[in-house]
């Protein structure tokens, strides 16, 4: 297994001028402490709803029985899911070790899901940091990049 770690700093406005004001240290603290299954759950439904009907059988067979975690540094939020062969996306079953951790502020997975800026641009930037199987994670990345943007954001004015 090849693995690779990507080191980064912490920003919590993006390029677009979207910014989340910081946690509270108190709050990111109670939330750091929280299951890691209920934000789970709202993700992998999330990913469902955007991700999955946009995926070619190929793609799903290709991803499927790895864990991801999630990790949204300047939230203390961690969340792992999977993706489960012919049925779409699950909370990862406990226990099992996350094939790839992706590390990203709020504003940085934001971009990333908005399309404001590729993958590779985003890992650069230190925007986002991938541990774990770098394979995988090229996997996962160019997955992303043929898939395009995976929310459309209202636009101001």
């Amino acid at each position: 297994m090849n693995t690779h770690t990507h080191t980064h700093t912490h920003t919590h406005a993006n390029k677009a001028g979207f910014a989340l004001p910081p946690l509270p240290a108190p709050l990111r603290s109670l939330v750091q402490r929280l299951p890691w299954q209920p934000p789970s759950l709202l993700l992998a439904l999330s990913l469902q709803r955007l991700m999955w009907p946009k995926l070619r059988e190929s793609q799903r067979r290709e991803l499927a029985g790895a864990v991801v975690a999630i990790n949204v540094d300047d939230l203390g939020l961690q969340c792992r899911v999977w993706l489960v062969e012919g049925k779409g996306f699950a909370v990862a079953p406990a226990g099992q070790t996350p094939r790839v951790r992706i590390r990203a502020s709020s504003s940085g997975f934001l971009r990333l899901l908005k399309g404001q800026g590729d993958p590779d641009r985003l890992f650069f930037e230190r925007a986002l940091v991938l541990e774990g199987d770098t394979e995988y994670g090229l996997l996962l990345k160019n997955t992303l990049d043929a898939l395009g943007p995976l929310i459309q954001w209202p636009r101001a004015g």
